[in-house]
């Protein structure tokens, strides 16, 4: 029996919708819908001082006015409440505790200053790699640190590699060790970190496809391996888009202000110029006009999106 796909949002409420978040919303789904699948939505609010609840309300807002639905999720479900990833560390603890149990995890002292200064590898995605400095330490000397400063705990990865196939960059592998390190799973300050939480959400949520920017393309084989170690099943599908960068070929970002979908809406006028921009960027059209998400369900091809970054043109930029 053919699984239905599931895909889902997962924004993060720290500011207010832009321009890559919609980018991939579309796309995301577009892909979803395709399939004859549905789509979720859940609000990565994590760390709750940093992501307000009016912001996440103002996002959702935003899509609706897009023509992004979601089946399932924040503001649509009964259990709401439960797609609120600050309303979850109960079932995160659960799962951490878990893989405590298994000996997997050890308390790290470091600072993030202290990370990057490390003699570690550094990749051109961004990544730092953690050194394993704290995976070393005696009992003797955590029971010392422990003292002067909360441990964030990490996860000690296996030397060994995941592979996996994405949508648009086919067969891909890493050397866990090597090129993902000992990640965080909870923070110094007690809330749970991204990876922990996102493969417990996906897994749980019963989430078959993810679409999401090439820059977590590194986090895949990290997510797979935490789904084998607490028995999760893991997404069938990965899909890995391209990043809207500007002229000059800087990643755009929010402290820019490039993003921001208020600004775009004076810009542009209406969801349907601002779907037509996005899907001309994507390939999806020969040129940039109005239409609205359903109309261009029929015309979605995901061999069309293509494998680089994308440069958004000067009049999408709110300068």
């Amino acid at each position: 029996m053919h699984e239905t796909v599931k895909g889902r949002f997962a924004p993060t409420p720290s500011g207010f919708l832009h321009l890559g978040n919609v980018f991939c919303s579309l796309l995301a789904w577009l892909w979803a819908k395709k399939a004859g699948g549905s789509v979720l939505l859940r609000i990565e609010d994590l760390d709750a001082r940093r992501c307000p609840r009016e912001n996440a309300d103002a996002l959702a807002r935003d899509l609706e006015w897009l023509g992004l639905d979601w089946d399932e999720g924040a503001y649509r479900s009964v259990d709401s409440e439960n797609y609120f990833q600050s309303n979850r560390s109960a079932v995160y603890e659960k799962f951490f505790r878990r893989l405590q149990q298994q000996g997997l995890l050890y308390p790290c002292f470091c600072s993030r200053n202290e990370v990057h200064a490390a003699m570690a590898p550094h990749f051109s995605d961004g990544r730092v790699i953690y050194p394993g400095t704290c995976r070393r330490l005696s009992e003797e000397e955590r029971a010392a640190k422990a003292k002067l400063r909360p441990p964030a705990y990490r996860l000690k990865t296996a030397d060994e590699t995941i592979s996996f196939h994405d949508e648009l960059y086919g067969e891909c592998s890493f050397a866990l060790a090597k090129e993902n390190g000992d990640c965080i799973v909870r923070r110094s300050d007690g809330v749970f970190a991204y990876q922990l939480a996102v493969t417990v959400d996906d897994g749980l949520m019963g989430v078959t496809q993810v679409v999401r920017g090439a820059d977590l393309l590194s986090s895949t084989p990290l997510q797979l391996y935490l789904f084998r170690l607490l028995d999760l099943p893991a997404p069938k599908e990965y899909c890995h888009i391209p990043l809207l960068v500007a002229p000059d070929g800087r990643r755009l970002a929010k402290r820019d202000g490039d993003l921001e979908l208020a600004a775009l809406k004076k810009r542009l006028g209406s969801a349907e110029a601002l779907i037509g921009q996005l899907a001309w960027l994507a390939g999806q059209l020969p040129r940039p006009e109005p239409i609205t998400p359903a109309e261009l369900l029929p015309l979605f091809d995901p061999k069309k999106i293509p494998r680089h970054n994308i440069v958004v043109p000067p009049e999408l930029l709110c300068r």
